[in-house]
């Protein structure tokens, strides 16, 4: 393991003003992305929609700073045979690689999943890393409900989320450690802070014990927020300040970024919550995103599947990837969206 090429990547991924872009949806899921907008999920839909992402030269170049790829994508090439990878290492940004294969139910723990995706990880790494991959990205999914999250499931998850990332340095790929601590139930801000702690913690005890270097990871985590079908929805300032204050007790200062998902909020709620923590400060590591919808809703629906409205989705690209990069600065504004 080279851990100052490790760490050397997982900086530029957290570099100021930028951040990361989710493009890793797998075939079913971007298929109800394609049903939304009258496409047809073909596989050279799924590659024209990518490559006029990757080829829009100013969101890539000044706010993107590595983009998560399927696996299909990873190995696809442009309608002009270039590979997809280099149009993004072309542009500045770090290739990635989404591993797990998705979050299964888990035996004993009704309404609970554990991630999968461990067999055959090492041999899957090395032919990705040799066609650009540099960093990969692991999903483990905690939700929350009447009597869930159980401590066994929260633990299983830490510790296949752990040996992911061990896996991971030993191939010289960074990995992305995303404990996602979902937003879909009814669940008070207070709630969503004591699981996201505890999960946290638990994360981070098992990285120890797994020998994981932390210079060389990126932690993905979810923002502390109230349940989608919560009656009292906390306020931007109350979320930016509960995350802050739970990821300063939980998270170790050697981590070289937190790059936070969107997980389900609207475009501009998940930019004002960034913007919120960034103009707050007094953290130790840099807070960017690494949004999929938050930053994909607006281009999609621009573009309609239609060569005439590529220009078109790769404004409102440019602008979604603007607004996240001044976010990650705290510059961000509600004018500026207003403006645009």
């Amino acid at each position: 393991m080279d851990l100052a090429a490790l760490n050397a990547v997982a900086t530029a991924m957290v570099a100021p003003g930028k951040g990361i872009l989710a493009a890793d949806e797998s075939t079913g899921t971007i298929k109800k992305r394609f049903d939304a907008i009258g496409v047809e999920n073909t596989e050279q839909n799924r590659r024209d929609y990518r490559e006029l992402m990757f080829r829009t030269d100013v969101a890539m170049r000044e706010h993107i700073s590595g983009v998560i790829l399927f696996e299909e994508t990873l190995y696809q090439n442009a309608a002009d045979g270039t590979p997809l990878v280099e149009l993004i290492t072309a542009a500045g940004a770090v290739p990635g690689i989404k591993v797990d294969k998705g979050a299964k139910l888990l035996p004993g723990f009704p309404g609970e999943t554990i991630t999968e995706g461990l067999d055959g990880l090492p041999e899957r790494l090395m032919k990705d890393r040799a066609r650009g991959a540099r960093f990969a990205k692991w999903r483990a999914v905690i939700d929350i409900a009447d009597g869930i999250p159980s401590w066994g499931a929260i633990k299983a998850n830490a510790h296949a989320l752990a040996r992911y990332a061990a896996i991971c340095q030993h191939s010289d790929i960074v990995p992305i450690v995303e404990p996602e601590v979902l937003m879909d139930g009814a669940h008070d801000l207070d709630r969503c802070d004591e699981v996201t702690r505890l999960v946290l913690q638990t994360v981070f005890d098992e990285l120890f014990q797994l020998r994981v270097a932390l210079e060389g990871i990126v932690l993905k985590p979810n923002m502390v927020i109230s349940g989608k079908k919560c009656p009292d929805q906390a306020s931007v300032e109350q979320v930016a300040e509960r995350t802050i204050a739970a990821l300063k007790a939980t998270v170790p200062s050697a981590v070289p970024g937190i790059a936070y998902l969107s997980g389900g909020q609207s475009d501009e709620q998940a930019t004002a919550h960034l913007d919120a923590m960034n103009r707050i400060g007094g953290f130790p590591w840099p807070m960017t995103f690494s949004y999929g919808r938050a930053l994909q809703a607006a281009p999609q629906k621009a573009w309609s599947g239609k060569a005439e409205n590529v220009q078109a989705a790769q404004d409102a690209f440019t602008h979604r990837a603007r607004m996240n990069g001044l976010a990650a600065l705290g510059q961000w504004s509600e004018a500026l969206e207003k403006a645009a």
